[in-house]
């Protein structure tokens, strides 16, 4: 595949033969919860030499109904954010949602990500983009995956270079997705590092997360080790202490106590893959 533009974050060198994961609770949840949740991931990256980025979101803005949980909100999530970061010593990232967002959220975190549904809404994308921060563009399940070269154009038309590309799954028909292995080598050709966010395609929309039925677990091995195979330079696993008690993702967030089972043969693959010829 292509070779990529190294993005650096916090020292984590992005696009290099070393995988890196992204990693934490999909929301902003108890603030000792997540502090020991950080430190446990922390420690696993530890020991399986794997960079860690920390990721939680402060809001959801795209819960399906008013009833669920959207988080602790701007002031009080960088709060926590800036807390793991400190105290901790991880960098970290969230999404956002509005251009107003931006600029705070920017001072904290090390990575402003665009969520799946907002990559071609130009005002956030340029608006993270001015703010310095590297700039995490999730892939809309909507568009063809060649075509997040358009946002991608946006940020480096206002002097942004600081860009990772991530691949969540293609919509399949009604309330399901697909991850198509081309998407990783299209993805790629736009000259920045790619990451495979591993739980996001497992999630069956229409169906509450807290609902077993939301998640299809039994899919995580194949699809991850499919993933890295394929070359990706970067892993995005949300991963939670009890996932049937999370506030957002319940039925998709894997179990921190079996994390580092699950990331052990990603580590090995990424290995042996990154020896062979592109």
């Amino acid at each position: 595949m292509k070779a990529v533009k190294h993005v650096n974050v916090a020292g984590i060198d992005c696009g290099s033969d070393d995988l890196f994961l992204i990693s934490g609770p999909c929301v902003i949840e108890e603030e000792s919860m997540m502090m020991k949740t950080a430190e446990r991931l922390k420690k696993i990256s530890e020991k399986l030499d794997l960079p860690l980025i920390f990721k939680s979101s402060f809001t959801k803005d795209n819960r399906s109904s008013l009833d669920y949980f959207q988080g602790p909100g701007l002031e009080e999530g960088m709060r926590i954010l800036g807390r793991i970061k400190s105290e901790i010593g991880l960098p970290v990232l969230t999404d956002i949602h509005y251009p107003e967002h931006a600029a705070p959220a920017a001072e904290v975190v090390d990575i402003l990500q665009i969520p799946a549904y907002l990559c071609m809404q130009t005002e956030l994308v340029t608006t993270a983009a001015k703010t310095g921060a590297v700039i995490n563009l999730k892939h809309g399940q909507f568009i063809a995956p060649e075509n997040m070269i358009k946002p991608v154009q946006k940020i480096e038309a206002v002097g942004g270079d600081k860009i990772i590309l991530t691949e969540r799954g293609y919509t399949f028909g009604y309330n399901d997705l697909v991850v198509d292995p081309r998407s990783f080598f299209m993805l790629r050709e736009a000259g920045y590092p790619v990451v495979f966010d591993i739980t996001h395609t497992i999630r069956k929309y229409g169906i509450p997360s807290k609902d077993a039925r939301g998640g299809t677990r039994q899919y995580l091995n194949v699809l991850a080790r499919s993933g890295v195979a394929a070359g990706v330079d970067g892993i995005f696993v949300e991963a939670h202490p009890h996932p049937p008690d999370a506030l957002c993702d319940a039925a998709s967030q894997y179990y921190l106590d079996d994390l580092e089972e699950f990331l052990t043969p990603l580590i090995e693959i990424h290995q042996l893959v990154r020896k062979l010829p592109h």
